[in-house]
């Protein structure tokens, strides 16, 4: 009798042995000879977050798609949401229709459980009307925020007598700049993507604003995907969350051109954003199949 239990404390302190906590939260058994893992270093950077990031919804907005972008988002579960503008149809200068315009609109985005960052695009500001009413309801047209030592800088490119960007937008950003000097990582959200040229102004000298910088910036507009390396850093035209596309009746023309609908996924690490494109129509949630 006393020979079992002595042969019972050996294996439980040769088992207890093989017990390993590979972290704070991972307790797994491990094996000396072979174990059914690849390894046991999880990807789970502290540091890192989540958060994602909506395209034009107007522009001729088609129904349904930007509330099934919701939808989605709520099953996602990222931190925050954060807009690049064309959020209503606009075009207008009445008091009530836009009213209407901007009920419709929040009506979808309170639906989110998470917070959302409007930015201003063409269709939601285009003439002093509008430019009030986004005052009115929202606060500022520009501003900027500061997560977990990223700085996000959220820009108007319909502002001022310049058309894009006025001297007093382009002076709050400098100081906002020149105070955060050391942040790990800056991202850019705008409308129209400036750095195309033409029309555009303003753009370079907001460039030189972030030559000291890694960062990294996003518009719309163009409804047409595009990534370009400017300056050593990366430029995204997002494709549409919503908006028309270039094909006959409006329709979007597909991966192949560049159209589609989408939830831009991004994870701040310390070597940058690393961005992952979410077709609407590829995110489904537990009962995919319809029911028989």
């Amino acid at each position: 009798m006393r020979f079992l239990r002595n042969l019972f404390m050996v294996v439980l302190v040769v088992s207890l042995a093989g017990c390993a906590a590979v972290g704070p939260d991972l307790k797994i058994q491990v094996s000396k000879r072979a174990n059914p893992w690849t390894h046991l270093d999880l990807y789970n950077n502290p540091d890192n977050f989540q958060f994602a990031i909506v395209s034009d919804r107007t522009g001729g907005h088609r129904e349904g798609v930007f509330a099934d972008a919701v939808e989605k988002l709520n099953l996602l579960k990222p931190e925050f949401v954060v807009s690049i503008g064309d959020l209503i149809e606009g075009y207008i200068a009445d008091d009530a229709g836009l009213n209407r315009q901007w009920d419709e609109f929040d009506g979808l985005v309170n639906k989110l459980q998470m917070p959302f960052f409007y930015v201003p695009g063409n269709h939601d500001i285009s003439n002093s009307v509008m430019a009030e009413k986004w005052q009115e309801r929202l606060g500022p047209s520009y501003y900027h925020f500061l997560y977990r030592d990223v700085l996000f800088l959220c820009l108007n490119t319909q502002d001022g007598s310049s058309r894009w960007i006025d001297d007093r937008q382009m002076q709050y950003f400098r100081e906002v700049l020149e105070a955060n000097r050391k942040v790990r990582w800056t991202l850019v959200f705008m409308h129209q993507p400036m750095w195309l040229g033409g029309s555009y102004e303003n753009w370079q000298q907001f460039e030189l604003l972030l030559a000291d910088r890694p960062y990294t910036v996003f518009a719309g507009h163009i409804h047409v995907y595009n990534k370009s390396i400017q300056e050593g850093q990366r430029y995204y035209i997002l494709a549409t969350t919503g908006g028309a596309g270039k094909g006959p009746a409006r329709k979007l023309a597909g991966i192949a051109e560049c159209q589609f609908d989408h939830i831009v996924w991004i994870t701040m690490t310390d070597d940058g954003p690393v961005l992952a494109n979410l077709l609407l129509e590829g995110i489904l949630d537990d009962e995919p199949c319809p029911r028989q």
